[in-house]
């Protein structure tokens, strides 16, 4: 099956009458005897849901809600939100991933302190109890307080999975097995490449297309794709652009020899075509319909962004088109690709200061939160899409499995977007399964096809995140990405992308005899930013967490 691909911006427009006009009660109460009609917008590289959508009918059923999305991907975020701020004009609900909180500084976002602190909304008031100091916004351009409900990695109960969300260089995996199932560990930069480009020789093209070795994300917003796999190399865990030493102090690796030995390996590769000389040009949607076709051995990308080509390639049945994470580093040094989960504290869902029945909007955020909704949300509807055996544990049939593989059933019966973008009961339920089929040790492994179970016997291992170290407690401070920053470091942060935007991919595929002068080029551009200012302003930030969180 193809893949589906989101359009720039999705809009869905679902019937029903709206109380968006009226005086709002003052319990935000959701009824459908008093049917409400939210608008809510998006960044989320999830389908939209299907006009016959079941989870749509049930919150019409239960609640009287109808939601109007409007589902913007990664590649059209910027420009969105421009628009949206220059508009002054909101929807209800805003889920942005926006890490520069363009959204939330420029005045979009109602803060929520004071709502939350009434206690009519007690699953948010439990949810951000013990984190509030981090989930809070500590800047200076508005008032300090909670503005953005996080999306992801609050955690309820222990933590369980069998799935890597984080970051890798990913192999397909029937390159491996065409390699007869080499070991994996102390891998290297080398080994990696040679495994691709003995297999790409091997079959010179998948499915009458031509087989594409390495793929670089270079989009805008996702460039860390092709910027941040150096810090990693250097055994250093995902800070975003910079390295954090013993000493708490910060400072960028661009233009290091950690990064100059990577590229100058990337500039190899490409010129002997392992390298996809379309990479620079595609956009995210593109990148992410490339990988569906299963045409690419490799690329290095956090393994959420490529989440749908996953789902799209499984709902086809095409196993060993799927990926495996490999963690290769120079020469002395531990891999730390593997983190324990961060919390996504600026990414999330906040309610707009021109939507005219904020305390209704966040009573739905808050009735989604609970147990009940979460369930239906991330396992389906009981008896439908999952069983409750006698002793209360939670398990699927292969077909209710299957389902949850095509993208088709999903669009009709799942609200990935949505959920996307939702707070999260991460971890277990109180009546302990946990909060999705994919935590649940029994159902992930159920889940796996013949192929995977195979593939994983053939390594001794359980899950997908056997295949990486096991995760360290991270920094107290970690990560230094999400650091809240002054105008002037931000700046100097987007000179930096940009620099890199603009160099890398010449001096990628550039001739390997221009390499150091291209190199230098780009080091001594890097040279003319205020590149202390960002680093400083990222040092300060993580000692006033460890001061205070």
């Amino acid at each position: 099956m193809s893949i589906v691909v989101l359009a720039a911006a999705v809009l869905v427009g679902l019937v029903g009458c709206t109380s968006a006009d009226n005086p709002e009660d003052d319990s935000g109460t959701l009824t459908p005897s008093d049917p409400t009609t939210f608008t809510v917008w998006i960044t989320s590289s999830q389908q939209a849901p299907a006009p016959n959508n079941k989870i749509t009918k049930l919150l019409k059923d239960k609640l009287g809600v109808t939601l109007k999305y409007e589902i913007v991907t990664p590649d059209n975020e910027d420009q969105k939100i421009g628009v949206m701020l220059a508009g002054g004009e909101f929807p209800d609900l805003i889920g942005t991933g926006d890490l520069k909180q363009r959204l939330l500084q420029g005045g979009a976002l109602r803060r929520l302190d004071d709502m939350l602190a009434k206690g009519d909304y007690p699953n948010l008031a439990e949810h951000v109890k013990d984190d509030i100091k981090k989930m809070s916004y500590s800047g200076d351009e508005v008032d300090k307080g909670l503005y953005i409900l996080p999306n992801y990695n609050r955690f309820y109960g222990d933590i369980t999975g069998g799935v890597y969300y984080g970051p890798a260089f990913w192999i397909q995996k029937r390159v491996l097995a065409d390699a007869g199932y080499p070991d994996l560990s102390n891998m290297t930069l080398d080994r990696y490449f040679q495994l691709i480009s003995n297999y790409k020789a091997k079959h010179p093209q998948t499915a009458g297309a031509p087989t594409v070795g390495f793929e670089i994300l270079a989009s805008t917003g996702r460039e860390w794709g092709m910027t941040n796999p150096p810090a990693q190399l250097a055994g250093s865990p995902n800070n975003g652009g910079v390295i954090v030493d013993s000493n708490n102090n910060a400072s960028i690796f661009a233009d290091k020899d950690i990064a100059k030995n990577f590229y100058k390996v990337l500039n190899q590769q490409y010129n002997s075509g392992v390298v996809d000389p379309e990479s620079f040009t595609l956009t995210f949607d593109q990148y992410t319909a490339k990988l569906a076709t299963g045409t690419v051995l490799g690329m290095h990308d956090q393994g959420w962004n490529f989440q749908t080509a996953t789902q799209s390639l499984q709902s086809a049945g095409k196993d060993e088109y799927t990926y495996v994470p490999l963690m290769p580093v120079y020469d002395g040094v531990e891999p730390w690709y593997a983190d324990r989960p961060v919390m996504n504290t600026n990414q999330g869902f906040g309610i707009s200061v021109s939507s005219k029945q904020p305390k209704k909007a966040l009573k739905f955020l808050d009735i989604m939160l609970s147990e009940e909704w979460q369930k239906t949300l991330s396992w389906g509807i009981a008896g439908e899409d999952y069983q409750v055996g006698a002793d209360g544990v939670f398990s699927r049939t292969d077909e209710q499995r299957k389902n949850y593989k095509d993208l088709t059933w999903r669009a009709s019966n799942r609200l990935d977007a949505l959920l996307d973008m939702l707070p999260k009961r991460n971890g277990k339920f109180s009546d302990g399964n946990a909060y999705s089929p994919d935590d649940q040790p029994a159902e992930f492994y159920a889940t796996l096809s013949d192929y995977d179970k195979d593939f994983m016997a053939k390594y001794g291992k359980k899950t997908w995140l056997d295949f990486v170290n096991r995760a360290p407690d991270n920094p107290k401070y970690y990560p230094a990405w999400n650091l809240t920053l002054s105008d002037d470091a931000n700046q100097v942060n987007q000179q930096l992308t940009d620099t890199s935007v603009q160099k890398l991919p010449g001096i990628i595929a550039g001739p390997p005899a221009d390499f150091d002068k291209n190199w230098q080029a780009y080091v001594d551009s890097i040279g003319k930013i205020d590149v202390k200012v960002y680093e400083d302003a990222v040092t300060a930030g993580i000692k006033d967490r460890l001061a205070n969180w």
